[in-house]
């Protein structure tokens, strides 16, 4: 175990070096490294001040702010870009006043369909005509899998057609409703962004925090999508 304790009386007064802060944090976090640490630097996250003859120099805020950092990527497998704005709110004293709900059980929530339907099933399943879904899937509301003439529909897809089936009734068109799918993509190209790094990550255990950011997300989205809609159509019958 390193011995940093007579290294605090420098860190406190005249800042510490880049090699010493790896032997002030490695206890902690065996992986650090010098290259790594630059990385950080280089992307923002920290900012050590500079000697006289230019060498970094880390004083206890900035070793702190270091600290921070290296748990997140260790603890929640958080990628960088939001590690940064979780920054602004540790500066601030905040980082812990909200910590992320967990979401449904990812191996449940994104699990395989295991019963997938004939378009013919579908339609019956959902009251929907042969045509309706035809169109539904010309709009892309509708995503079957496999060859045409013998696609394949998720229980998912079986959701969707039900209350597309519900919104025509209404009166609504399949063109309509191709909104709704738009709208959704975005959700999922911004929870892709999020996670992207996770994802892209060998570790099962980033993966598997992946989905769990995903689930979760997923839920907290489609809970403020209802609110929010909820809230619009109050106004329109308030006005």
């Amino acid at each position: 175990m390193a011995n940093t304790t007579s290294l605090w009386p420098s860190v406190m007064t005249d800042g510490v070096s880049i090699g010493e802060v790896i032997n002030l944090l490695k206890d902690e976090f065996p992986d650090i490294s010098v290259s790594k640490v630059r990385f950080l630097e280089s992307q923002g996250l920290i900012d050590p001040r500079r000697s006289a003859s230019g060498y970094r120099q880390f004083y206890e805020d900035d070793i702190k702010r270091l600290r921070f950092i290296l748990q997140q990527q260790r603890d929640h497998f958080l990628p960088l870009k939001v590690i940064k704005s979780k920054l602004t709110m540790w500066e601030r004293g905040e980082e812990n006043v909200m910590p992320a709900p967990s979401g449904p059980p990812p191996d449940k929530l994104f699990a395989p369909s295991t019963q997938p339907l004939g378009s013919d099933e579908l339609a019956r399943a959902s009251g929907l005509t042969r045509r309706q879904v035809a169109e539904l899937v010309e709009h892309g509301l509708l995503r079957p899998e496999g060859e045409e003439g013998a696609e394949t529909f998720s229980q998912e897809e079986l959701v969707v057609a039900r209350e597309a089936q519900r919104l025509m009734a209404y009166g609504l068109e399949p063109r309509h409703l191709r909104s709704v799918r738009i709208s959704t993509e975005r959700d999922a190209a911004l929870l892709d962004q999020l996670t992207a790094p996770l994802l892209r990550s060998r570790s099962p255990d980033a993966r598997l925090r992946a989905g769990e950011i995903l689930a979760g997300c997923a839920d907290a989205m489609g809970k403020m999508r209802v609110a929010i809609l909820t809230e619009e159509l109050r106004r329109l019958l308030e006005s």
